[in-house]
């Protein structure tokens, strides 16, 4: 396990084993999606009370828990990259910033194409709307932070500070619609209990959510190859690999 861990801090080979990972993520992703997206768009019922209104769950739920989940992921690399310093820490965090803020926005943004027909309105300071839109800002703060600054080593501590500071917005989201009273529904699927929607639509849901994961994994591979050439782009095996291409 602990080889294992040493492994994955080493650039040259995290760059070879995402190399090999990202087609199988990228062809999985499309096939996943799709079937997802048509069944949920095309093929699910209707909801009784919200229409086809409803139908945009499909893409709001897996970009709102994934808003959410890489950025305790990232907090946890920020973990790892203050006490064991692994460089990979860091290129997580850099190029998990981005994908996670374009989930919290997509998010926040299905979010208000689904509240007009069903509050009336685009946008209220809700509960769960207000700290969703305080995680895109953290996500935004994280990406100027390391904008601003000019040293590598500077920058992943002061990111990493920031993301791990910032993770306790996380549980605000996730309870809020429990510890106020919120405009926004509770869960739609929770582990605990059994969906209250029929298999006809929360099938295509998780099947979604699947989808989601390997796009983001892909999105998130695809970056850090990107960012690891730059980062050694003075290593000889980086030369060997630009010239083998």
């Amino acid at each position: 396990m602990w080889q294992w861990f040493h492994k994955l801090g080493s650039p040259k080979w995290f760059f070879g084993i995402a190399g090999r990972l990202m087609p199988w993520l990228g062809w999985s992703a499309l096939i996943v999606l799709t079937v997802g997206v048509v069944w949920g768009l095309l093929f699910a019922p209707a909801d009784y009370q919200q229409g086809d209104s409803y139908r945009i769950i499909f893409i709001h739920v897996p970009s709102a828990y994934l808003g959410q989940s890489l950025y305790v992921a990232m907090a946890v690399a920020g973990v790892v990259g203050l006490v064991w310093r692994m460089k990979m820490a860091d290129t997580f965090i850099a190029s998990a910033t981005a994908v996670g803020a374009a989930m919290t926005f997509l998010a926040l943004l299905t979010g208000a194409v689904w509240g007009k027909p069903t509050w009336g309105t685009w946008w209220v300071w809700d509960a769960r709307l207000t700290s969703m839109l305080l995680l895109l800002f953290l996500y935004l703060g994280v990406m100027a932070l390391r904008g601003a600054m000019e040293d590598p080593d500077v920058r992943a501590r002061a990111s990493a500070i920031l993301v791990i500071v910032g993770v306790v917005n996380i549980p605000i989201i996730k309870y809020s619609v429990e510890w106020w009273n919120t405009l926004h529904q509770p869960a739609t699927i929770k582990v605990t209990e059994a969906p209250s929607m029929p298999a006809s639509m929360w099938v295509p849901l998780l099947i979604c959510l699947l989808g989601f994961h390997l796009l983001v994994a892909w999105l998130i591979l695809w970056r850090m190859r990107n960012d690891i050439l730059l980062r050694e782009r003075r290593a000889r095996w980086v030369r060997d690999w630009v010239l083998a291409q």
